[in-house]
């Protein structure tokens, strides 16, 4: 069966995944490009193993997914500006529905992409299967609602929103208000900066969660993370065939622990010490049963955190393209070969 993979040809995770084809001494996959799929419908058939790599970091394939979802034109983003996210979302959803009715075999299932990349739904089914998760609020339609749910320390994130893009940890102590986030706003828009802020003004805090609320949001209890040498952490776990192999630590001396944020990697034996071989051994069959909820696709990135004096652990989120861990190996293998040994045996 012959390998092709949806993505985006110039981008990283495209290289990285035939360079693992190359050195398992299998042909070289074909590329379907995402802009392909988006104007001439043209995807992979029938005979072939298909990976489906994420469309993001492309903005002309932002748009063109915004305008799917739509159903009218759509402009050009600007670099980093946070816009249409439920448009993306519903483009992503008919595009895949294009890939799978090409009839190749796909290792990651359409609908597990959609619930994964839809942060209340996920939230609610790794919640009815029993792992563990920070509280969810609930549907809210903005600043006013958030204000009156009376909580007090909380995540408010986009629902389809990726890469901290929008996400804000905010606190609430009476008439006092701050929010840490990445969001920028300039010019009347919003941004995904690279430089964390911190916000103290509640107008300034309201009019972002107002102008983010259109396209939906899903708000969570503050999760106290554990810490380690004065740095917050947590964790990606790739889960590959079920089993939890590749893990990062991301420490930060803010909330957000993105690495793309200018955070560093950890130790993980050092995290793995402070937990504990029990607390630790659980957090990674936590990270296998959220991969259990996704049987028929091959491979879910996990953010795990653990809780503050290692009492515990949550799911902070699952992430359907989670696998760039450049350099992280497992058994002497690297995300991209251990799929490539799963998928062909």
């Amino acid at each position: 069966m012959r390998l092709a993979v949806v993505g985006n040809p110039e981008n990283r995770r495209v290289a990285l995944f035939r360079a693992a084809v190359e050195r398992a001494g299998l042909p070289a996959p074909e590329i379907f490009p995402w802009r392909d799929v988006l104007t001439s419908g043209r995807v992979p058939g029938p005979g072939t193993l298909v990976r489906i790599e994420s469309p993001g970091e492309d903005a002309e394939v932002d748009r063109l997914l915004r305008e799917l979802g739509s159903g009218r034109p759509a402009g050009a983003a600007e670099h980093g500006q946070i816009v249409g996210g439920a448009a993306a979302f519903a483009g992503l959803r008919a595009a895949l529905a294009r890939i799978e009715a090409g009839g190749g075999r796909l290792l990651s299932r359409p609908a597990d992409i959609l619930t994964m990349t839809d942060k209340p739904r996920c939230h609610a089914l790794l919640s009815a299967a029993g792992v563990p998760v920070p509280e969810a609020l609930g549907p809210i339609d903005g600043w006013a609602a958030l204000r009156a749910s009376g909580w007090r320390r909380v995540f408010v994130k986009p629902s389809h929103g990726s890469s901290a893009s929008g996400v804000m940890a905010v606190a609430i102590a009476g008439k006092r208000v701050t929010a840490v986030t990445s969001v920028e706003v300039s010019g009347g828009s919003l941004f995904n900066n690279l430089a964390v802020r911190r916000y103290d003004d509640e107008p300034v805090i309201a009019s972002i969660v107002d102008r983010l609320a259109p396209d939906g949001l899903h708000v969570e209890r503050w999760f106290p993370k554990a810490a380690l040498v004065g740095r917050v952490l947590d964790l990606r776990v790739v889960v590959i065939a079920g089993r939890a192999r590749h893990v990062v630590v991301r420490t930060s001396r803010s909330p957000m622990t993105n690495l793309h944020l200018g955070n560093a990697r950890g130790d993980v034996a050092a995290v793995r010490a402070a937990a504990g071989e029990r607390e630790w051994a659980a957090a990674m069959a936590t990270c296998e049963r959220v991969a259990d909820c996704f049987p028929r696709t091959g491979q879910v990135g996990v953010d795990l955190m653990f809780r503050a004096g290692w009492r515990g652990h949550a799911v902070a989120e699952v992430n359907a393209f989670g696998d760039l861990l450049p350099g992280v190996l497992a058994d002497g293998q690297d995300t991209y070969d251990a799929q490539v040994a799963a998928c062909v045996s």
